[in-house]
This record gives C-alpha cells, sequence and structure tokens, in this order.
C-alpha cells in the first residue's frame, strides 16, 4: 500500500534520534501526559458510578422504591390503597409497615434507632433484607411473641446476641397522674442482618406489623404501604401515576425523594472530577504545542527543501499534523487501556495495596461502604476518548500552521 509522503514523513519525524532525541523524549513526555490523564479519568468515573450503583442497591435492599402514605400518620384500609397500587403494570408487590422511633437498651447499652414493624410474608416480596440475614429468618418474626430483628451495627452497640432481651423505650408515653410515663416493652432478639450500609445496619430494627400496632396504638391502621417496581428507575413516573389516582388524601413519595442528598451529591462530585481530570488532560494533550514548536524550529532546512521540492503549504501542515496526531492517539489509546484495565480490577489492586499498607483505605462509617466499587460505562470511556483527540487535534493546529508559513529562502540562508 502507497502512504502519502505527509504520512511517512510525519511517522519519521516520531522517530527522531541523535542531535534531536530530546526532542524525541518531550514527546514521549507528552504521550505519557495524555495517557495518565486519560486514565485517571477512566478509573475516577468508575469509581463514581460504581459508587452511586453500589449505594442505589444497598439502599433499594432495605427502602421500598415507592412508599403511599397518609399525612396524619395513620393509613386505614392499607389493603384497598395496595390494591389501586397494583392495578399500575410496573407494581410488582405491596406491603404495610409501621415506623417509629425509639431507644434501645440492653445490658447497660443505650442505642436510639428506627423501629419498623412488618408484615414477614409480604416484606419479603417488596425489599431484600431477608438475604441479608446473617442470622435468624424474618418469617420468625411472629405476632405477639414480640421477636426483634437487628442491623449487625445495632446488635454489636447493644451487645446483644440471638436470644437475648432488648428493652424498647418509644416516644409515646402514657399520662399518670405522677406525669408522663415512657412507654416500654422487652424483645427478644431473632436475627440479624447485614445490608453493607452502615446507616442502616446501625439503626434500623423490625418487629412484627401487630406488634408495632399494639406498641404504638394504631388499632388496625399502618403508616403506610411500600411498592416494589420491576423498574427502580421508573418510580418518579409510577408516583406520579399513583397520586393521581389516590388523590390528595395520601402521600406517595418514591426513592429518589427519600435519598436525594445521596445521589445529588455524587452526581455533583462526578461532574467537578470529570472538569478537573479533563483540565489535566488538557493541560497533557498542549504539551504537543511545545513540542510540536520544538520540532519545526529543528526542521527548518527540512521544510525549505521540501518547499523547494514541491511540497505546498497544506503538505507541510499535514506532516506535522500526523505527527501531534499520532502522538495524541498514542496517549489515548494507551491511557484507555490502562484505564479500562485498572477500573475492572480495583477490586483486587486496593485490598493488595491495603496490605502492603497495612491500614484501611475506606471506612463504612464514614463512606457507606469499605470498598472502592468500580462501574465502567461504554459511555464515558467514549466520551473521554473523544475529548483527548479532539484536544490532541487541536494543539496541532498551530504549530502545523507556524510550519506551514517558513519560507524556504528565509531557512536555508544560514545553511
Amino acid at each position: 500500500m502507497q502512504w502519502p509522503f505527509e504520512v511517512l514523513i510525519g511517522l519519521r519525524y516520531l522517530r527522531a534520534k541523535r542531535r534531536n532525541g530530546f526532542i524525541s523524549f518531550i514527546s514521549l513526555i507528552s504521550i505519557v501526559g495524555i495517557a495518565l490523564g486519560v486514565a485517571a479519568l477512566i478509573i475516577v468515573l468508575s469509581v463514581m458510578n460504581g459508587f452511586q450503583k453500589e449505594i442505589r442497591g444497598r439502599i433499594l435492599s432495605v427502602a421500598s422504591h415507592v412508599e403511599i402514605s397518609a399525612f396524619d400518620g395513620r393509613l386505614p384500609q392499607w389493603q384497598g390503597v395496595a390494591k389501586v397500587a397494583e392495578r399500575d403494570a410496573h407494581v410488582l408487590a405491596a406491603a404495610p409497615f409501621v415506623n417509629g422511633q425509639g431507644l434501645f437498651s440492653a445490658y447497660g447499652n443505650v442505642r436510639g434507632g428506627l423501629v419498623r414493624g412488618i408484615e414477614p410474608a409480604l416484606e419479603d416480596k417488596v425489599v431484600d433484607v431477608g438475604q441479608h440475614m446473617l442470622k435468624g429468618r424474618l418469617e420468625a418474626l411472629k405476632p405477639g411473641q414480640f421477636g426483634i430483628v437487628l442491623g449487625v451495627e445495632l446488635a454489636r452497640q447493644l451487645n446483644v446476641g440471638m436470644g437475648d432481651k432488648v428493652t424498647l423505650f418509644t416516644p409515646e408515653g402514657t399520662v399518670t397522674p405522677a406525669g408522663m410515663i415512657p412507654r416500654y416493652k422487652q424483645f427478644t432478639v431473632i436475627g440479624i442482618f447485614k445490608v453493607d450500609m452502615f446507616e442502616y445496619d446501625a439503626s434500623l430494627a423490625m418487629i412484627h406489623l401487630q406488634d408495632a400496632q399494639v406498641l404504638s396504638r394504631l388499632g388496625d391502621t399502618v403508616s403506610g404501604v411500600r411498592l416494589k417496581l420491576d423498574d427502580p428507575m421508573l418510580a418518579p413516573l409510577v408516583k406520579a401515576n399513583l397520586q393521581q389516582a389516590l388523590g390528595q388524601q395520601d402521600q406517595v413519595t418514591d426513592w429518589t425523594d427519600t435519598n436525594a442528598n445521596y445521589f445529588r451529591a455524587v452526581q455533583i462530585e462526578k461532574r467537578m472530577m470529570t472538569i478537573i481530570l479533563t483540565l489535566i488532560v488538557a493541560v497533557a494533550a498542549f504539551n504537543l504545542v511545545s513540542t510540536l514548536v520544538m520540532v519545526v524550529t529543528d526542521k527548518q532546512a527540512d521544510i525549505a527543501i521540501l518547499r523547494t521540492l514541491g511540497a505546498s503549504p497544506s503538505s507541510i501542515m499535514k506532516i506535522f499534523m500526523i505527527q501531534g496526531s499520532v502522538a495524541g492517539v498514542s496517549g489515548t489509546l494507551a491511557g484507555v487501556a490502562g484505564g479500562v484495565l485498572v477500573a475492572l480490577n480495583l477490586d483486587v489492586i486496593v485490598p493488595l495495596i491495603e496490605r502492603v499498607l497495612g491500614t484501611k483505605l475506606l471506612s463504612s462509617e464514614v463512606y457507606m461502604i469499605d470498598y472502592l466499587p468500580s462501574d465502567v460505562q461504554l459511555g464515558d470511556v467514549s466520551t473521554i476518548t473523544v475529548i483527548a483527540l479532539l484536544l490532541a487535534l487541536l494543539a496541532t493546529i498551530y504549530p502545523s500552521w507556524r510550519a506551514a508559513r517558513t519560507q524556504p529562502a528565509e531557512a536555508l540562508r544560514y545553511e
């Protein structure tokens, strides 16, 4: 295959030797800079995507996709509300719940947390807590037996295990002549769960729905109904449809409302990190400008000879644009390959670094998860690749234009 002479000369200039070996070294540094910037951008965005995906999955293992509740906290005839909700094609299951705050006490340890009354058979169809049980089963919650299922961190803080007694104090007190007396009840630990999200593991406890109704004096009413959808991302749409079907007497919320701060923070961080790391790629790409300017200065005589042999200014411009573009493409492809490779193997690399350093890089109490998740998305990789290539191409324009303006007589005057 016969290549155009501009391509052959541009590729030849990339392999500089001897007197212009320093220029070749600067070109290598530019390529490495682009590769590192692109790899860093891919790795960081993959971690951000993985973090968002992991947190969403853990939240939805405990929190429902959509919740229907009454404004006064008492939802009567929840079965009718559930039937209305299940008419929606995207609703897979519904379960009643009773929410309340409580103070847990055991062996002199006291902790506050959220108490959720559930119907075990229905709850298991709405969320995946049953799949995260370390000990016991949700089905062991029986009405009237006052059993309780605790998060693993809450159980650890209370220093209790299976079969131990936990006293639950509720904010609703009983008025007596001596004043307000807090209402309390002793429960038996019949299960411990772990969803690997500190907020739930350290503060959530579940009891049977009827026990929660007795404790809160709700009678036959509940706090609301929890729904599971076939696609969690459709929650806002289903919420709007249910709000219209139920009217204004009931309140409908979805998981994006109750956890908006988490995902808003991740989106803002992802956007800012993208901007910062793109600037790093831009700096590395525009290092090509200085490299090509040095090449143009060094090749003044070569340019003049090519011009006298009949090469047009556009051909001279193509030579140096090809040289810079090849360097940009090489750096970008190397960065994409390295970034994707590292991002796909973070689950091996990070534990290795932790073992070498002898410390834990991430604390679940601060970051909600104790490892670096990764989710490499084709759209992000494609966008990063295109941006890096465009920046590298733009960096070649000025030096190439300057080379094309070289006058043969001026360049050869002192040769």
